[in-house]
């Protein structure tokens, strides 16, 4: 699994900093949280080809989070993407999107879905889920959890031991059915050993709320809405926003293991003191930069 960091500018994009958006490979998903104006431009500068999307999943209907749909919708539709994008969002994301496609004349050359989401389990695939909760900000605005699902792995050791050879054998113990060998059962649980899932919370423009703890428990990897300074913690209120200080504090009560900090106001030239904010009550915090990957 990899996350790259496409946009991670606040509202006004800077030189540096693009509008928001995070792309995630897993297996053949190609999950795009948000979809700020200029992503397309963004993937192609990180070497991602727009057809490996196969899932948009937007907080909210802002324009600095989805300003890029209509062109790259546009674009699949030139790249003969043959799939159905599935697109997932609030309440009126129906609407929205169609306002959106009706101020172009061109013609909507692939198959979109669109799934009005609330909060739960929203998306079940074969290696992953996906789920929302309720964040607080203007209008609905949700957040999500990438969750990797547990795996069953070899245990070579073992096998090697037993003269299991490759074949039909393994097959079934990774599938978790017990097998006979030589007239000896071979037990799932000595032959075969469970790796965990990684788990990756998108907490977008927020306040600190319920919602924000739900979907940061326990996170392997949380990138969090950190669009101001502790010092501005009341024009946070104002315009509810996340300080990079309450970002490292639900990362610490919500025992994750990483925070990656993102949305920050053009205001600051550098995110490195907004970096250090959130390290004074989270020690493994990171100012994300656009381009950046992280594998797990």
């Amino acid at each position: 699994m990899e996350i790259i960091f496409l946009g991670t500018s606040c509202a006004v994009p800077t030189k540096e900093r693009n509008h928001v958006a995070i792309f995630i490979s897993h297996r053949g998903e190609g999950i795009l949280f948000d979809c700020g104006e200029g992503t397309q431009r963004q993937l192609k500068v990180a070497g991602v080809k727009a057809t490996k999307i196969t899932r948009i999943f937007i907080s909210h209907w802002h324009g600095d989070h989805v300003l890029g749909l209509v062109g790259l919708i546009d674009t699949l539709g030139f790249m003969e993407y043959t799939r159905t994008l599935h697109i997932y969002g609030p309440k009126g994301s129906k609407e929205h999107l169609n306002h959106m496609l009706k101020g172009i004349t061109d013609k909507i050359a692939i198959k979109i879905e669109v799934h009005e989401i609330k909060e739960g389990k929203v998306y079940d695939g074969k290696d992953l889920y996906v789920e929302a909760a309720p964040l607080e900000h203007f209008g609905p605005v949700v957040g999500y959890a990438l969750v990797e699902k547990d795996r069953r792995r070899i245990n070579v050791k073992y096998i090697k031991k037993k003269g299991i050879p490759e074949g039909p054998l393994l097959g079934k113990l990774q599938a978790g059915k017990p097998v006979t060998w030589k007239g000896e059962r071979i037990s799932v649980k000595d032959a075969t050993y469970i790796v965990k899932g990684h788990k990756i919370a998108y907490v977008a423009d927020t306040l600190p709320c319920r919602g924000a703890m739900r979907l940061a428990k326990d996170a392997d990897v949380l990138i969090c809405d950190s669009t101001f300074h502790s010092a501005l913690k009341d024009k946070a209120r104002e315009f509810k926003h996340m300080t990079s200080k309450d970002a490292g504090l639900l990362a610490s009560r919500a025992g994750a293991k990483q925070l990656f900090l993102i949305h920050f106001s053009a205001r600051y030239k550098s995110a490195q003191e907004l970096e250090q904010d959130a390290r004074d009550v989270f020690d493994n915090a990171v100012a994300a930069k656009d381009f950046m990957k992280v594998g797990l």
